[in-house]
């Protein structure tokens, strides 16, 4: 089981902070489990749309979209903090 965070614009659109979830063993990236989410509905599809303000973090290490997920216990979503 694999818990999964959602912070910021991706809880609003998911609509939920946190889930447990039995990921398919096929899926072996970030950016894997993202696809996998937009095809299980159109509400992940919306919150997971443009890839380009998403951000990940595997077992609160940042991460990039390709990052292997074999072994996560965790993995986040959110969106780049800016400042100014």
């Amino acid at each position: 089981m694999t818990k999964l965070f959602y912070f910021a614009r991706v809880r609003q659109l998911v609509g939920k902070g946190e889930e447990d979830i039995e990921l398919p063993a096929s899926l072996a990236t970030v950016s894997d489990v993202v696809a996998w989410l937009k095809a299980r509905d159109e509400t992940y599809a919306n919150a997971f749309s443009d890839m380009r303000v998403i951000r990940a973090a595997v077992d609160q290490s940042h991460k990039p979209l390709d990052a292997s997920i074999r072994g996560a216990r965790e993995i986040a979503f959110f969106s780049p903090v800016t400042g100014g």
